[in-house]
């Protein structure tokens, strides 16, 4: 690790204005961040700490909708009440994702900024474009298991590797900016990350001195929620595949569904044809199989990872199946 320099911000206002630099970083929990730091994969000159600004809280909103505050740690969102009760999904995710000990110290903004575990990116010594820009990708031709099939570039294709932002791209969740200035903006946890493009280093749309104050969820969705992670191993790892979904069958016909899924692409990946194609629809197999296909339509495996592309038609009918099994 090396040497940095330590100051501890007092408000939102003054953590964005200590990262307006580019070698400044925030930190709050650092279950990511100081990792990064020991392997020299983050080199920052200042660390700004903002763990005592508050922006803990989890409260109900006027709409029905619940705010969870940026630094609310991964637990107490997990066991809060009305996550349990409104939106497990929610609360399955954050649970598969992490040891216990980990989800004390995690928090809600930084588990939305976490980078993704390519190998080539947690070795300095490997080629790595989101590390290194112009450096090359080392999984493309490289060891990709763990590697998008969807939305990758010929710069990058590595994943996003959280559960917690999955099940909130299904709730359509919505992330609270803040600036230095004082002015706040609101995006679609849908949009917060971004595609690897020819800008594979930038993981989300935050610029400089912006920080994340919230995460704002909806009022409660009718139907069923669901949290299926494939992975390697039943102990904690990351997803293989991971779909959150949302799903209401009345009379016979799905009338809502949102999914979103994980350990595909270098975001939450969410497209809203599927919703489209599967509302006013009776289960069935077949319409399965279509929304499958509308998934994978442009999916392209690397080699080791060519097993997500049927291993996630098969995650997609085994939530819908749950549903239909549910449902009736």
């Amino acid at each position: 690790m090396r040497a940095f320099d330590y100051r501890r911000a007092h408000s939102p206002e003054d953590a964005a204005r200590l990262t307006q630099a580019p070698e400044a970083m925030l930190i709050a929990g650092g279950t990511n961040l100081l990792d990064l730091m020991k392997l020299q994969v983050e080199t920052p000159e200042l660390l700004a700490d903002i763990g005592r600004i508050g922006f803990a809280e989890i409260i109900d909103t006027d709409d029905g909708g619940l705010s969870i505050g940026a630094l609310a740690t991964n637990t107490a969102v997990a066991i809060h009440p009305r996550v349990r009760r409104d939106y497990p999904v929610l609360a399955r995710a954050i649970l598969a994702g992490a040891t216990q000990q980990l989800r004390n110290r995690a928090t809600t903004g930084g588990n939305l900024c976490q980078r993704t575990r390519c190998f080539y990116f947690t070795d300095i010594d490997q080629p790595c474009n989101k590390r290194e820009p112009g450096s090359g990708c080392g999984a493309i031709g490289g060891v990709n298991k763990l590697h998008a099939v969807l939305g990758a570039s010929d710069h990058c294709i590595a994943t996003y590797p959280g559960d917690m932002a999955v099940a909130m791209a299904a709730l359509d969740a919505r992330v609270i900016i803040g600036a230095a200035d004082g002015q706040q903006r609101s995006v679609p946890v849908r949009d917060f990350h971004r595609l690897p493009g020819d800008t594979p280093w930038r993981d989300n749309v935050l610029d400089p001195g912006e920080v994340i104050l919230a995460v704002e969820l909806p009022a409660p969705l009718e139907g069923m929620q669901i949290y299926r992670k494939v992975r390697e191993r039943s102990s904690y790892a990351f997803a293989l595949v991971s779909i959150a979904a949302v799903i209401a069958v009345e009379n016979g016909a799905i009338t809502r569904a949102e999914l979103a899924f994980g350990g595909l692409a270098h975001k939450p990946w969410h497209d809203p044809r599927i919703s489209e194609l599967l509302v006013g629809s009776a289960p069935s197999a077949e319409l399965f199989d279509r929304a499958a296909d509308l998934l994978l339509e442009s999916a392209e495996g690397q080699g080791d990872n060519d097993f997500k592309i049927p291993l996630a038609r098969r995650a997609l009918h085994a939530v819908l199946a749950q549903v239909m099994e549910q449902a009736a």
